[in-house]
């Protein structure tokens, strides 16, 4: 805690981290005190804007400090868990980026640590707070587009070579990265899926590496079975150019929902008519930014989970992605990974 009772907030690891420094800083609950990095230049690039917070090299040494209570882990895929953990047996609470680490087996330390430390745990999958997703996840759950039989997911972006090379050179590894396209790139969509869909319990998949030098893959297509019968396909890659779309795509026997990335293309609802079907596109197709002007006050992005683990400290609850839930889409990952390794369909056992 700091002198002005605010919560202390630090972020480890200054790549997808800054975004977490961002909305640190507009967190009027919170007081950033700190960040990380093995970089002195990034560590600077942030201090030197900012005298009052303190930078460190060394995370012993932050996990020292006595004002945090909070830390984003925004560290290589790879070693989320072994960083969590030590944050949490040294009394700190952590936002771990997504995925939470690149193993089931790794978000289950992490699990047994919150579990035996007392402290509290929050994943990032924040495009679940995308303006659109809270009409459409209302829509699935009560019924109003039907029986959901299938979805279409596809991220369809563009990395050059060089996001794998230098200081990122561990993405695309399966020590750091866990894999390619799927758990990098597409694990938010993937979230998406299973959270909108339900539990699959079958894939089928294949993967290729098309345009990189990486050890994991730049392309995977998959087809899934839910526990309710209804069937999904799931592609990711790094190789369309110039970097195109992120299309979630919801049908039930009542209606169909297209959506790219966080801007709604379609809404078909029998028993709603093209009033409806219009207001929804006026609010919601030019995503978030336009959205937030019917809502006044709304967030969206990284500051929503960031203020949520604030919160759920401040009133001793958990944050909205806990280890299990977080866990989900890396179970997902692993099962379309071990399918395209073997030719196989693969089960999913929950």
């Amino acid at each position: 805690m700091t002198e002005d009772n605010k919560i202390g907030y630090a972020v480890l690891g200054l790549g997808v981290g800054k975004s977490h420094v961002e909305s640190a800083l507009k967190c009027e609950k919170c007081r950033l005190v700190a960040v990380c990095d093995i970089k002195e230049e990034k560590v600077k690039s942030i201090t030197d804007k900012n005298p009052q917070i303190t930078g460190y090299t060394d995370f012993k040494e932050l996990l020292k400090d006595d004002r945090v209570d909070i830390i984003s882990v925004c560290l290589p895929s790879g070693m989320h868990a072994d960083y969590a953990v030590a944050a949490m047996e040294a009394g700190k609470h952590v936002l771990i980026e997504k995925p939470m680490d690149i193993s089931c087996e790794a978000i289950d330390r992490i699990e047994a640590a919150r579990l035996r430390t007392g402290k509290k745990v929050g994943g990032i999958y924040q495009n679940r707070n995308n303006a659109v997703m809270k009409p459409l996840k209302e829509a699935i759950d009560s019924g109003k587009l039907g029986k959901i039989f299938l979805g279409t997911f596809a991220v369809k972006w563009l990395r050059e070579q060089s996001y794998f090379e230098g200081d990122h050179s561990w993405h695309g590894t399966w020590s750091m990265d866990g894999g390619g396209s799927l758990i990098n790139q597409a694990v938010h969509t993937l979230d998406i899926m299973q959270w909108l869909m339900g539990k699959p319990v079958s894939v089928r998949s294949v993967t290729s590496v098309n345009n990189h030098n990486i050890e994991s893959e730049d392309l995977t297509a998959s087809v899934f079975t839910f526990e309710n019968g209804a069937t999904a396909t799931f592609l990711s890659t790094t190789c369309c150019y110039p970097g195109l779309s992120t299309d979630i795509q919801v049908y039930g026997t009542d209606g169909s929902v297209e959506i790219d990335g966080d801007k709604l293309k379609l809404w078909k609802i029998k028993g709603e008519d093209e009033r409806d079907e219009e207001d929804m596109l006026d609010r919601y197709g030019r995503g978030n930014r336009i959205a937030a002007a019917y809502e006044p006050g709304s967030k969206y992005g990284h500051i929503t989970q960031v203020e949520d683990m604030i919160n759920a400290v401040i009133e001793d609850r958990d944050p909205q992605i806990m280890p299990a839930e977080a866990k989900k889409a890396v179970k997902i990952i692993e099962a379309v990974y071990k399918s395209a390794a073997s030719g196989l369909t693969v089960s999913i056992d929950w």
